[in-house]
């Protein structure tokens, strides 16, 4: 049976059971059926699979895979590689019907949303397949020097074994942005998927195996923090790459300092939206509804914070009302889906805790938006309606902690200087939006405010070539781009005498 036919299959069937580990491509299984978990069906909370966890001893043999296939891997020319990749990325474009049935049927995901992860993993492959065939990418430069009688030059090798750890809101995107520099770099890895969303990285799995990725350059273990946790820890894994909370984070943290291990971390964020007066009101609704509610809020990049110039926010939050009432909050499969389901019931309880929390304290609703009849009806799925809380207090948990969940507030503000502190005053600092008809002001936000990216007049646009990451409590190092091939290559120097 071929990728294409098996992903079809889970999707009009039903998913199997998901192995313990997969190891030098073989699937590993748990010694008895206690060590399975049930995956569900985030739209209807039915239970469509179920999944392994991998043991102690599953998870070193996965290592030793790993460490077994980097040589070999490490050797292998940068553009035959890149010829892998490539293919990777042709076979994700290949398999796009069935992974974007397969991420709207496990996540919950609308339709659009669920193709565009499918584009984003297939261009991240492919961009860094093209990196592969840039000889300055891995070939030793020379360093000019001071004294003629030595040369210099700086290389980078390969880090090692890398350990992934992704999370369930991005299923497969956050792979790719992790595997395809692991893999063009030369490292070889072990991936932890959420054990959420699993089925979406083992259909990838498969696709790479397909594409010619070597037995052990790719192994998967499956299983919640405890795993994530063993395999932090393995003494042979060389570069963590995490991405979830910022709590996680920590511990993530704690256990590279043992080994030195190398680290990049991805975390929280609690991002602005900032509206200034001469903003184009209808611009700003709608990105304020998809960096908001895209993915039900489920995004470390969400701007929950919208800031709005007095002068225009009355007629911005009659729009953002409007906008916010029309979406349609149901199952992928109903015609103009536009906002998914949380992706778990305990996930849900969590975020309505939050917003309890945060009324306790005094926010106030300003408007809700309404699921689905249908869902109402049935009472299935973990959906839940959006929510925009109006002028917070600068200590309410909405507006200081990441809710992770369809959950937006709107402050207004006068002068720049209060928008920029109002931004800027918070641990976090991933993304922000600007939104304006001038120019130079917009000059002006990007050179201010603290974070790794900001959008000016644009959705949250993500590509390849740009990295990703931020500050504070956002996390540390850099995703995407040319520092995400570097964040798996350890930069090196030698010096030699000149040539008589």
């Amino acid at each position: 049976m071929t990728t294409n036919d098996s992903l079809r299959a889970a999707v009009a069937g039903g998913l199997p059971v998901l192995p313990a580990a997969r190891i030098a491509g073989r699937a590993v299984h748990a010694c008895d059926t206690s060590q399975r978990s049930a995956i569900y069906n985030a739209s209807t909370g039915a239970t469509i699979g179920w999944r392994e966890t991998a043991s102690a001893s599953q998870i070193d043999e996965a290592v030793q895979a790993a460490r077994a296939a980097f040589d070999p891997w490490c050797a292998t020319p940068p553009t035959v590689r890149g010829a892998i990749l490539r293919t990777v990325a042709e076979r994700v474009e290949e398999a796009r019907e069935p992974l974007v049935a397969l991420q709207m049927r496990v996540s919950g995901k609308p339709r659009v949303e669920a193709e565009a992860d499918v584009s984003d993993v297939a261009a991240t492959f492919a961009y860094y397949a093209g990196l592969c065939n840039e000889a300055a990418m891995f070939d030793a430069e020379p360093v000019a020097l001071p004294d003629a009688t030595v040369l210099a030059e700086r290389f980078y090798d390969p880090v090692g074994v890398a350990a992934l750890i992704v999370p369930w809101n991005f299923p497969m995107v956050t792979t790719a942005w992790k595997l395809a520099p692991a893999l063009a770099a030369g490292c070889t890895a072990v991936l932890k998927p959420s054990e959420l969303t699993s089925p979406a990285e083992h259909a990838l799995l498969d696709l790479l195996a397909q594409a010619g990725v070597p037995e052990g350059v790719v192994n998967v273990v499956n299983g919640g923090a405890e795993v994530g946790a063993r395999l932090t820890t393995h003494p042979l894994v060389d570069k963590i790459s995490f991405t979830g909370s910022t709590a996680a984070g920590r511990h993530v943290m704690h256990a590279a300092a043992e080994d030195m291990k190398r680290v990049t971390l991805e975390l929280g964020g609690k991002s602005a939206l900032i509206v200034r007066e001469d903003a184009d009101v209808d611009l700003a609704v709608s990105l304020a509804v998809g960096g908001a509610f895209t993915n039900a809020g489920q995004m470390c990049s969400a701007t929950a914070r919208i800031l709005v110039h007095d002068h225009v926010y009355r007629k911005f939050m009659a729009a953002f009302e409007t906008a916010v009432r029309a979406l349609v909050v149901a199952p992928p499969e109903t015609s103009g889906a536009t906002m998914g389901p949380l992706i778990s019931s305990a996930h849900r309880t969590r975020v309505q805790a939050l917003v309890e929390r945060g009324m306790a304290e005094g926010a106030r609703v300003a408007f809700w938006g309404q699921v689905a009849d249908k869902v109402m009806v049935e009472e299935a799925g973990f959906f839940m309606a959006p929510i925009v809380v109006a002028e917070p207090t600068a200590d309410n948990v909405l507006w200081t902690d990441e809710v992770f969940g369809p959950v937006a507030c709107v402050k207004s503000f006068r002068t720049d200087d209060e928008a920029i502190a109002l931004a800027n005053g918070t641990r976090y600092g991933l993304v922000a939006t600007v939104v304006t008809e001038n120019e130079e002001m917009a000059r002006h936000y990007r050179r201010r405010l603290k974070t790794g990216l900001v959008w000016h007049n644009t959705p949250q646009l993500i590509f390849a070539q740009t990295g990703w990451g931020g500050f504070g409590l956002s996390g540390i190092g850099r995703e995407l781009g040319l520092a995400g091939l570097r964040s798996y290559q350890e930069l090196r120097h030698a010096i030699a005498p000149a040539p008589r």
